[in-house]
């Protein structure tokens, strides 16, 4: 028998791959796009799903199902995260790999786009059965990845920590005298294990940057603007970080377990020390109070940071948002119908595929010093985050202007095209 709850996570599956289908023909009739280009990018290169064994700590044995899509590599090699959650599939991981493909295309990297992950809820495993569940699944995938070939990053529940172990299996699969060559077959890992300095806060500061262009555009002031968070996990944690830098005001924020409000302002520091103290959990943080979840999006503000899964603004809560400004921190928060609705309203959006590009840039960064033998300082990573954040931001504006359309539509239009010329140029073999 299938449940309510089962029904909704479908129906959010197939809306997000409806989604970036829906965004893509749109941009694409904008601007003529060849049919033949078209047909190509409609559907995913490859598509990988395997079914391994991992022992539980009770000695049972347990088997997993992971998914790998790999959508398009006519600019380079697959980049994306591994995401650990219940609703992974392979419709989610289609649509995903899509998004991140005219991600690193609007980006100018040198990437195409993958994603994909386990089926599972990470909270009902072990730190050891976790390793043991990644150490498997890094193995089932085999020479499906690799450093010039497809290169995964940390997603949705997992981090440094899960690359550490993927790196680690997949390098032991390796000669000895080949090792060391294979340090970039993923990104995101801890900087003692070939990681990069900044990659942590690469998404949050990117998120928290586009806001920052965004608002020199509109001659605003970020300082007392009241900003709610939805996702206090690593993205929306140092958008936060960065926006109380610059004297914004966190009043609200929502994660898996409940939403909590303080008009007055929630020190973000403070928040992550209790969360991490209390399992992840933001719920009952002192100086804030308890809110319903369904009054989040409706909450008085002047910035709305979705950082969680996707389609979670919908045609449902949409009417009643006051904020005059989202910024996509996660990747696909804002279903089709919503953004009619908020547009309709003045309200601009920041897209995903240029908001929280940080997070893939930052791994380009990585993956070149592994590649090249090199080791960057912070203030050079994100010195050279911001300059490549700003290019592609001016991009989206002047191509929203140019073409008098919305930022998404714009940022798709740019990645769009960058593909487009690449098929036209290089010809398809034979």
């Amino acid at each position: 028998m299938v449940t309510n709850t089962q029904k909704q996570k479908k129906a959010l599956k197939q809306g997000m791959l409806d989604n970036v289908m829906r965004q893509f023909d749109n941009a694409a009739d904008i601007i003529g796009l060849n049919p033949n280009i078209r047909k190509i990018l409609e559907v995913t290169n490859n598509e990988l799903v395997v079914h391994f064994p991992a022992r539980m700590d009770n000695g049972e044995v347990e088997v997993f199902t992971g998914y790998r899509v790999q959508h398009n590599n006519s600019l380079g090699p697959y980049k994306g995260g591994l995401r650990y959650h219940p609703t992974v599939d392979i419709d989610a991981a289609r649509a995903l790999a899509m998004w991140m493909t005219w991600k690193t295309a609007l980006a100018g990297l040198p990437y195409g786009g993958a994603k994909g992950g386990i089926q599972l809820d990470p909270k009902k495993y072990s730190l050891a059965e976790l390793e043991r569940i990644t150490r498997r699944f890094t193995y089932a995938l085999g020479d499906n990845i690799g450093p010039e070939l497809d290169i995964p990053a940390p997603d949705v529940n997992t981090n440094s920590q899960t690359m550490a172990w993927i790196l680690d299996t997949y390098m032991s699969t390796k000669s000895p005298s080949e090792r060391s060559k294979n340090m970039h077959v993923v990104t995101g890992k801890p900087v003692g294990a070939g990681g990069s300095e900044g990659r942590d806060r690469a998404t949050g500061y990117g998120v928290f940057l586009t806001i920052k262009f965004w608002a020199e555009k509109k001659n605003v002031t970020l300082k007392d603007k009241k900003f709610i968070v939805q996702g206090f996990g690593n993205v929306g944690y140092w958008t936060a970080h960065f926006l109380e830098k610059e004297g914004a005001k966190l009043t609200a924020v929502q994660d898996a377990y409940g939403s909590i409000i303080n008009e007055n302002g929630i020190p973000v520091e403070k928040l992550l020390e209790y969360s991490q103290a209390n399992k992840g959990s933001i719920l009952g943080f002192s100086a804030a109070q308890s809110i319903d979840n369904s009054e989040f999006f409706g909450l008085d503000c002047d910035i709305i940071i979705p950082a969680a899964l996707g389609n979670q603004i919908t045609s449902i809560n949409a009417p009643r948002i006051k904020a005059y400004l989202i910024a996509e921190g996660a990747n696909g928060p804002t279903d089709v119908e919503a953004e009619e609705v908020l547009l309709k309203k003045g309200i601009d959006i920041i897209p995903d595929i240029l908001c929280n590009s940080g997070g893939v840039i930052g791994s380009y960064f990585e993956w070149l010093q592994n590649r090249n033998g090199e080791i960057w300082q912070l203030d050079e990573v994100m010195q050279k985050l911001e300059k490549k954040l700003k290019e592609s931001f001016v991009k989206v504006m002047n191509t929203s202007t140019d073409r008098n359309v919305d930022m998404r539509t714009a940022a798709f239009i740019i990645a769009i095209e960058r593909l487009e010329e690449a098929y036209v140029q290089r010809g398809i073999f034979p």
